[in-house]
């Protein structure tokens, strides 16, 4: 399964750190890569320095025009799940969205935006999906859909070509380090 998230609404100064954890969450949890629909070549470094010190295939696109973006991924057969408080409950949906991952060559695109979202999206997306109808965090919500999506198994990965690794431990940190 491919999963590719989609960042709408970055404001450069305001949402930088915010797109930034977006992108190192998809990451950490089984994405292939991030879409930024804003130009910011700070976060797409920052995330393309953890993924060459600790691993992975991950990419980002910077400065995508989301509309061409979606219709293209929806043209080529792909998904879209949309991330909102105005959605329908995860708990009510996640058996239908794991159902059509399990296909062959599934491809999820996941949008997750920050300032409001426009209209069209949500015309879009095959799933419009809520973690609560209250206002909460993308980064929450990201972090919960795909652990939902992938059943918990995202978080044994090992990640090749890593040139850090941390030694899981009870007590004290330890860093392997290839260099």
């Amino acid at each position: 399964m491919e999963i590719v998230v989609l960042r709408l609404g970055h404001r450069l100064e305001r949402d930088k750190r915010i797109t930034t954890h977006v992108g190192l969450v998809a990451r950490a949890l089984g994405a292939s890569g991030m879409i930024l629909a804003s130009e910011d070549k700070g976060v797409e470094r920052s995330i393309k320095e953890v993924t060459r010190r600790w691993g992975g295939d991950f990419f980002v696109q910077t400065d995508v025009k989301w509309r061409e973006a979606l219709k293209k991924w929806k043209k080529e057969g792909g998904k879209v799940c949309h991330l909102t408080m105005y959605g329908e409950n995860i708990l009510d949906v996640i058996e239908e969205i794991k159902k059509e991952a399990k296909k062959d060559k599934a491809r999820i695109m996941v949008v997750v935006g920050a300032e409001k979202v426009p209209y069209d999206v949500f015309e879009a997306a095959d799933w419009n999906i809520a973690l609560s109808n209250q206002p909460h965090s993308e980064i929450a919500a990201l972090a919960l859909f795909l652990d939902y999506l992938q059943q918990g198994k995202e978080l044994k990965t090992k990640f090749e070509h890593a040139k850090r690794e941390i030694v899981p431990k009870r007590r004290g940190k330890e860093v392997r380090i290839r260099e």
